[in-house]
């Protein structure tokens, strides 16, 4: 699980940086962004399954074809989202105190 996590996150920091290099190629790289959205998506979605993968592909397509957004570091923010900012928090137990009257 842990190989298979930072994996995920060396793949997602790798993608961040090719979609922010677009925007450093004058001219060019805002047409690099319509050939760069669909494939930032796809990726997106293999690397998350079910519905936040959807969600977060949908995301990174829009962030992707929108000029000047490509800043935004959303395959990272993704990972951090799975990984450290949404874990579930295991259950207390409880005990129950029933009470009898006789």
């Amino acid at each position: 699980m842990t190989r298979t996590k930072y994996k995920l996150l060396g793949r997602g920091i790798l993608y961040d940086a090719i979609g922010m290099v677009t925007m450093g190629i004058p001219v060019i790289g805002p047409f690099l962004d319509l050939i760069w959205a669909p494939i930032a998506a796809r990726e997106m979605q293999k690397m998350y399954s079910g519905e936040k993968g959807k969600i977060a592909s949908i995301l990174v397509f829009i962030e992707e074809i929108l000029p000047v957004s490509d800043i935004i570091p959303t395959f990272t923010l993704m990972w951090l989202y799975t990984f450290v900012w949404n874990r579930k928090q295991q259950p207390v137990p409880q005990t129950i105190e029933v009470e009898v009257n006789e």
